[in-house]
């Protein structure tokens, strides 16, 4: 029973993770890439469909986003869509081709992005502790109903620990990761 509930901790500690470098990687660094674009939605015939559904995307330089939707008429609300997403980066548009020119860093732009992936981190870092504090709960209660012995309670403590170490420290090293190619680029 409790090495189910540590199995399940970590498929919970998996999905934060793999969450957390889903949206990490949209993270904007001094390169042009396609997943700045992930998550922004254009309202298209009354339903909100991701861009990359609606649009083919290519990066032809490493400062250069260009957008070609499927359907021409779309073009001004994919245009608008961006606009509205903030992501730093302004729409230019022929009526058939949107071009995203992505600006260089600077020194200050580069630091307000660390900021943000910091507290991004923190926050997820939270989700992980809510899931020990849910995981520990769960033990308690059982040894409260003398499911399990107090040092079987202790025992999976002690390895819910380390599992929540392990979530913790691979969010620090992607975090870092990224701060460097952020500096760097």
């Amino acid at each position: 029973m409790l090495k189910e509930l540590l199995n399940e901790s970590k498929t919970k500690l998996k999905e934060v993770g793999s969450d957390y470098r889903k949206e990490v990687s949209k993270f904007r660094t001094g390169r042009a890439s396609a997943t700045i674009l992930d998550g922004v939605m254009v309202e298209y015939y009354g339903t909100p469909t991701p861009i990359n559904q609606m649009a083919t995307i290519s990066v032809p330089e490493a400062s250069l986003i260009v957008i070609q939707p499927w359907d021409h008429k779309t073009t001004p609300d994919v245009e608008k869509a961006i606009r509205n997403a903030n992501l730093g980066v302004n729409p230019i548009s022929d009526g058939k081709l949107i071009r995203l020119p992505v600006p260089p860093l600077d020194e200050q732009r580069r630091l307000e992005i660390i900021k943000t992936l910091k507290k991004y981190t923190e926050e997820r870092k939270t989700v992980i502790r809510n899931i020990r504090r849910e995981y520990r709960e769960i033990a308690k209660m059982m040894q409260e109903d003398k499911e399990i012995s107090e040092d079987e309670e202790k025992r999976f403590y002690d390895d819910l620990q380390k599992v929540i170490d392990d979530g913790i420290s691979d969010l620090d090293e992607v975090q870092k990761q990224k701060e460097k190619s952020i500096m760097d680029e």
